[in-house]
């Protein structure tokens, strides 16, 4: 996070309004929630983990057990059944 001075980026009017609430501390002003990127949006990962997820459903659809699929991926059985039941298709 990045420390700015607000007299160098706000109104002095701004300033003393928000003096009235904190003075001589760090304010945090979080983004505007359209500006956050959801997890994995720009290294790829959640695609990945889709990608992944959706493997292991159609594994599972075809027959494929759900102790030989945690195995197979390295997950729980729970995890495995999280996925498999969940309503994404």
């Amino acid at each position: 996070m990045k420390y700015r001075n607000a007299a160098k980026v706000l109104p002095e009017k701004l300033i003393l309004e928000i003096q009235k609430y904190i003075q001589g501390e760090t304010l945090y002003i979080p983004k505007l929630e359209a500006d956050y990127k959801n997890w994995g949006s720009l290294s790829g990962g959640r695609r990945l983990l889709d990608q992944r997820n959706e493997r292991i459903r159609d594994a599972f659809h075809s027959g494929i057990s759900i102790e030989w699929l945690a195995k197979e991926y390295f997950l729980s059985a729970d995890t495995i059944k999280k996925i498999v039941y969940s309503h994404k298709k």
